[in-house]
């Protein structure tokens, strides 16, 4: 739910709360948040939440946040993107990545270069937030596409749950006005597997029991599979034992698809190996050119790029009530639509499973790029 007045943007629920904070940011425009978790229990903001705010009030200069008494109601005036070193400690309610990915969609288009270190989780099995590698490989290479190529992630401690311990430095070279506008329509087939299986403070063997039973179900696929073990002792394993692991399929003209998991209390290695193997394959048949955590950061790309028309070919499978939501908030902030036209209108076999999103830039430029 959202509704305009006087220039303020209300949005109601916790729902995409980092997302719509970060299109306030890029575009200026002051946000309210009411009615977070108003009818829960225990309402308001969590831990994670406020220190999300407290990061983006660090990373901009100017911002005014304002929080009501019992947390359910968030006013937020955003400042100028300025970027900067600095070091933020994650609560471990969520993992880094979940503080991470909103900078994402930033880092670009600020005054001044991100060099951040998060201190945390660095994967957790109760949080669907992307991952260390997901970021990695998954949304770095997407950003690679819109023009930023100058971006990196480095894990300087690894930190399981539920102690963490782990530290993820974060840089952003590359500062650019705008996105570059892509025209991504073909429905490239992948050429190989790649991934990663990590484990801290536990026998290493874990690490090739994950690989192995991740191997026997992508072998019949006929691709190559190369699965690297990343085994972390001493002090860079963190404070916790656990262990986790991340498949990459790689498509062609570089775009990547890819699910992770990371073991929970009483879990075994194999089984994990192969679940992560199995949704690898799921979201193979579910996807186009781009899987399920990369269309946000595209469609928020595509929508702040020149004022061209941007076109994205989705799976129908992606197009789901999340899809609908960001959508929304995209629209209520920068008042631009995204169109959706029937892949099945062409006459081409096998087509009619998928959609093109088209996309009209709104012609943003970096406020920070504005002064310069």
């Amino acid at each position: 739910m959202s509704s305009k007045n006087k220039g303020v943007v209300t949005f109601e629920g916790h729902r995409n709360f980092r997302l719509r904070l970060i299109l306030s940011t890029l575009s200026g425009k002051p946000i309210k948040i009411t009615k977070i978790r108003s009818n829960d229990m225990n309402p308001g903001l969590k831990d994670h939440e406020v220190s999300f705010l407290r990061l983006l009030e660090a990373v901009t200069n100017g911002s005014r946040i304002e929080i009501s008494y019992t947390g359910t109601t968030v006013v937020f005036n955003p400042g100028i993107i300025i970027g900067g070193e600095l070091t933020h400690n994650c609560p471990t309610t969520k993992p880094v990545g979940y503080f991470i990915e909103p900078m994402l969609y930033l880092a670009p288009f600020s005054k001044k270069k991100f060099s951040i270190i998060f201190k945390g989780l660095t994967a957790s099995d109760k949080s669907k937030d992307a991952g260390i590698e997901a970021i990695k490989w998954g949304l770095l290479s997407v950003m690679e596409k819109f023009g930023v190529r100058e971006a990196s992630l480095h894990i300087l401690k690894r930190g399981s749950p539920p102690l963490g311990g782990g530290e993820v430095h974060f840089m952003c070279n590359s500062l650019i006005p705008q996105p570059l506008t892509i025209h991504a329509l073909d429905a490239p087939k992948f050429s190989a597997i790649r991934g990663v299986a990590y484990c801290t403070r536990v026998s290493p063997s874990v690490v090739n029991r994950m690989i192995d039973s991740a191997r026997q179900v992508l072998r019949p696929t006929g691709v190559e599979v190369n699965i690297t073990a990343d085994v972390w002792r001493g002090e860079s394993s963190g404070l916790s034992p656990g262990f986790g692991v991340t498949l990459v399929a790689e498509l062609k003209k570089g775009w990547r698809i890819l699910t992770e998991g990371v073991g929970s209390a009483g879990s075994l290695p194999e089984d994990l190996g192969e679940k992560v193997a199995y949704e690898l394959l799921d979201e193979l048949t579910k996807s186009c050119i781009i899987g399920r955590n990369q269309i946000m950061l595209s469609l928020v790309y595509m929508t702040i790029g020149k004022e061209d028309i941007g076109r994205l070919k989705l799976h129908k499978d992606q197009i789901d009530e999340d899809f609908v939501w960001i959508l929304r908030d995209i629209k209520n902030v920068f008042d631009t639509e995204v169109f959706l036209k029937d892949g099945a209108e062409e006459p081409i076999p096998g087509e009619e499973q998928y959609m093109t999103a088209t996309v009209k830039g709104i012609g943003f430029t970096a406020a920070s790029k504005k002064i310069a």
